[in-house]
């Protein structure tokens, strides 16, 4: 084979690996800071390796709180917005009634919205309510703008679902529930979990909508946003690296399930 056949039909594919690696390059500089030890904490060049920014992640005592508060908020609000987005995009996806083109306009218009516009009108709801903020009206806050990422995810998931399947395990006299947890729940499950990994990270990483809306609540962005004026410790860089290898390993731990169900079921 001659070199320009051997490269065209292999140039999608490296330009795949190109474009992967140009996305994946942030993680891996944040991943060698992790390891650094700066010259001083306004200095980011790579000065030194070691191993103490593992060791003692919480060197900081107000970012590890901070970490903490937003591993709490995004776990609420991870779980009321997967709970109430996969509700609603089975109804969207198996369900006709009246007002159902409508009802996926405003789904996307969450998405679609400036996080700038969400974060001041949700400010002006809650302080026309008389609600005070702090920790609960960031999860609020948080819920709303995950749960049309989650309806939109779980969706296209059930679209890709063949419905002759639960046809077939109920031809097979197995009731609604049984057909529901043995079959359709195990194969929507992959964009289930993609989606409350969505809503997690959107919610972990949000700035501007928490902003307005946390009153005294500091998270890890606000943190990181207020420390960068004096010196980002080294430690932020553990913990992003550590949020990534998370992340990564439960996608791979789903990938690797799903196909050991289609291995079974063939």
């Amino acid at each position: 084979m001659s070199a320009s056949r051997w490269l065209a039909d292999r140039w999608v594919v490296g330009l795949a690996l190109l474009v992967l690696g140009y996305l994946l390059l942030p993680v891996v500089v944040v991943a060698a800071l992790s390891l650094n030890r700066p010259a001083s904490r306004l200095s980011y060049d790579f000065q030194e390796f070691t191993l103490d920014n593992w060791r003692n992640p919480c060197a900081s005592v107000e970012m590890c709180d901070a970490v903490v508060r937003s591993v709490q908020i995004g776990f609420l609000a991870t779980v009321a917005a997967t709970v109430l987005g996969t509700l609603m995009a089975f109804a969207l996806a198996r369900h006709r009634f009246r007002g159902r083109s409508a009802v996926d306009v405003l789904i996307f218009l969450p998405m679609a919205t400036p996080e700038l516009v969400m974060g001041t009108s949700l400010l002006a709801l809650f302080v026309s309510a008389g609600v005070p903020q702090g920790f609960w009206t960031v999860v609020i806050a948080h819920v709303m703008f995950c749960l049309s990422f989650v309806v939109v995810t779980v969706k296209a998931r059930l679209a890709g679902m063949d419905r002759r399947l639960e046809e077939a395990a109920m031809d097979l006299y197995a009731s609604e529930w049984q057909t529901f947890r043995r079959v359709t729940l195990p194969l929507a499950l992959p964009g289930i979990v993609a989606a409350a990994l969505l809503a997690f990270s959107l919610s972990f990483d949000d700035f501007i909508v928490t902003n307005f809306n946390a009153g005294t609540t500091v998270t890890f962005p606000m943190y990181v946003w207020g420390a960068a004026q004096r010196g980002i410790p080294p430690q932020v860089n553990v913990v992003g690296t550590a949020m990534f290898a998370v992340a990564l390993i439960l996608v791979l731990a789903t990938t690797v399930r799903t196909r050991s169900v289609r291995a079974l079921s063939r």
